[in-house]
């Protein structure tokens, strides 16, 4: 049998269900950064009160996250390539929702550990099957647009969970954060769960006959990872997107603490002005700076991949390299100014250049292999860029923190902002993979 007539029967969904569908796999994936990054904003008030180091902050908010996000990705995402995909994100929503709320009812820092293990077990199921039904909900030409709109959930994720956790925190404690951001996956899970629609299973008789045929004749993953193996474009991109993810997660759980040492006098003047407390305020900054301007970068970067990627595929790598080198000097000039506002203004502009990676990273990993490998091809993005990116980034700049803070006597102000510069200046690598994935993007990608 062909490989035309084995892979899985798809039906297009008419374009108002189409935009229905994206606007909720936008909405759950805001709420998978709501719940992944509302620690970032509760980092400072968490380590008072449970006496931690800063390596235990980045413990907490990466590496336990890390591990069983990045690892149970791959099975989940083999389930996605024969499963019913809404169902399993509906799943996994209400699971990493249930888990943050338990969040909030830690009493001590491995209690807490053990809550975000959970989490990231539950948010493993989110995005390998997510990238793979937005694949076939949209035309090829649009994929890089479309999965940058999806990948505006991290930015905007960040932007509430940064936001309503300081304010919540402020006024209730930052449990009554975790709790309340929580909750509000338990419905939403239900509503994907009912609504979104699998494009597999609307197919005539002789598509379900060849699609039960393709299921026996699946490929394990060996065969998979085979194939991906020989994609030297793959490589140089998931390595340089783990860079990326490097310094952005390795950064977030330390920027407010940043602020909060270095800063600390300008911003509760700052907070006084708009009636809020220093917490409510940093949380509501920061999600805004990062979260609008990641937003548009996201976008951005999708938009222009598409743009000239029709013209010269080697846009989709082209756009990252240039946006690695751009945002290093950005972001080295608000950390090293001695003005909060400056600091703050800079991480918008750094957010929108930072951020351009999204959506031509995604939709390479997803036009380099076969239809039938698309969610495995992003489970084992996922898997490198979580592990590198969110399982070493905060561990690293916490240890970093901690070093320059107590072994090099910089104390916590000064050890926290070299941290943040050193991981910064990784950004040089990352743009050099990018840079050599040119040499072969247009020979390996599939259609």
């Amino acid at each position: 049998m062909s490989e035309a007539t084995t892979q899985p029967a798809v039906r297009a969904v008419g374009a108002g269900y189409r935009k229905y569908a994206m606007g909720l796999l936008l909405l759950i994936y805001v709420m998978n950064f709501v719940d992944r990054q509302v620690v970032n904003i509760l980092a400072e008030p968490i380590k008072r009160e449970l006496g931690l180091l800063d390596w235990q902050v980045g413990a907490m908010s990466g590496l336990a996250f890390a591990l069983f996000y990045t690892v149970l990705g791959l099975p989940i995402a083999r389930a996605a390539e024969r499963g019913h995909r809404p169902f399993i994100i509906a799943g996994a929503l209400a699971l990493w929702s249930l888990f943050t709320t338990l969040c909030g009812f830690a009493q001590t820092f491995t209690q807490l550990l053990l809550a975000r293990i959970g989490v990231g077990v539950g948010e493993a199921g989110c995005t390998p099957p997510a990238h793979s039904l937005i694949v076939d909900y949209v035309p090829k030409e649009k994929r890089a647009s479309a999965l940058a709109f999806y990948a505006m959930g991290t930015p905007l994720g960040g932007l509430v969970g940064m936001a309503l956790g300081g304010l919540i925190a402020d006024a209730y404690g930052w449990r009554m954060a975790f709790i309340v951001c929580g909750l509000p996956g338990l419905l939403l899970a239900m509503v994907a769960g009912l609504t979104l629609i699998e494009p597999r299973i609307r197919a005539s008789a002789e598509e379900i006959k060849a699609r039960a045929q393709q299921m026996r004749d699946a490929k394990p993953f060996r065969d998979a990872l085979a194939t991906l193996r020989k994609k030297r474009t793959f490589w140089l991109v998931a390595f340089a997107a783990a860079i990326k993810a490097f310094i952005g997660y390795g950064q977030a759980p330390f920027a407010a603490s940043f602020f909060y040492r270095n800063h600390l006098e300008e911003v509760t003047a700052l907070g006084a002005m708009f009636g809020l407390a220093p917490g409510g305020f940093l949380g509501l900054s920061l999600g805004l700076m990062a979260g609008i301007g990641g937003a548009i970068g996201s976008f951005a970067g999708g938009a222009i991949a598409d743009r000239y990627g029709s013209r010269d595929y080697r846009a989709y790598v082209s756009v990252p390299a240039i946006a690695s080198v751009v945002v290093m000097p950005i972001f080295l000039f608000g950390v090293l100014s001695p003005s909060a506002v400056v600091a703050l203004s800079s991480l918008f502009f750094g957010s929108v250049i930072g951020t351009l990676w999204y959506g031509p990273v995604y939709a390479t990993a997803q036009t380099i292999v076969p239809p039938h490998m698309r969610a495995t091809a992003s489970a084992i993005l996922l898997f490198i860029i979580n592990l590198v990116g969110l399982g070493l980034g905060p561990l690293a700049v916490g240890a970093l923190s901690d070093m320059f803070a107590i072994y090099f006597g910089m104390g916590e102000g000064e050890g926290v902002r070299w941290a943040l510069i050193v991981a910064s200046l990784t950004g040089f690598i990352a743009a050099g993979l990018f840079w050599l994935a040119r040499k072969s993007i247009r020979d390996e990608m599939e259609g």
